[in-house]
């Protein structure tokens, strides 16, 4: 069995729950953080996830909404459309967002994978990781 290629990120944000939310899913604030790409969803169980870019239409990543409890949690697979990956239920990977109130900030932790089983995991993995190490401070910057 391969070892398991999960990414895990977390980090502390002074601003309520309320206001990360908006700030992970209002298209006007995801396209200044997510590489011009606005969040498309009607937010219901089940319904596609999309990041479309701003500018030119394209998606560049599709997925479906896979649990949603507002401002605590939300969990959707994610596939980038445009990799010339097989598109395949074994080459989705799932994450999971969650907020946790407390002092006045709140905790927002990122966890994406398991990238072991997919085609071309390894480089897809190390990729996740970057994003969001780029996309991380971004949410926190605007928020704050």
């Amino acid at each position: 069995m391969a070892k398991e290629l999960v990414v895990r990120r977390s980090l502390t944000i002074k601003a309520p729950a309320s206001r990360v939310w908006e700030i992970l899913t209002d298209p006007e604030h995801t396209k200044k953080y997510m590489f011009g790409c606005e969040v498309i969803s009607d937010w219901k169980i089940g319904s596609p996830l999309l990041w479309k870019g701003a500018k030119d239409g394209v998606i560049y990543v599709k997925g479906n909404l896979l649990a949603l409890d507002k401002e605590k949690r939300f969990q959707f697979t994610v596939f980038d459309p445009n990799s010339g990956i097989e598109d395949a239920p074994s080459n989705y990977s799932t994450v999971t967002i969650e907020l946790t109130p407390g002092n006045g900030s709140t905790a927002l932790s990122v966890t994406q994978g398991d990238f072991a089983g997919m085609a071309d995991g390894k480089n897809r993995f190390m990729s996740t990781e970057a994003g969001w190490d780029i996309v991380l401070p971004k949410i926190k910057e605007m928020a704050e």
